[in-house]
């Protein structure tokens, strides 16, 4: 029985520690075919910056809600 791989979402937001792995995975994204959506956003836990960065994927075509 062969796997069928999951859809990709419409959106998704990335969020980490602002450091170079984060970027990979924003990279990434956009290699997948995902664009940026709206700024990123940064915050300090006190030790760390965190970073976030919404992607969406405009070739998505199901517009359903999906179950959480």
């Amino acid at each position: 029985m062969t796997a069928v791989p999951p859809e990709p979402r419409r959106y998704r937001l990335l969020t980490g520690p602002d450091d170079a792995a984060f970027c990979d995975r924003v990279i990434a994204a956009l290699d997948e075919g995902y664009v940026l959506y709206g700024s990123p956003a940064a915050t300090f836990d006190g030790e760390h910056v965190i970073v976030a960065q919404a992607v969406i994927l405009p070739s998505a075509t199901t517009y359903e809600t999906r179950p959480v």
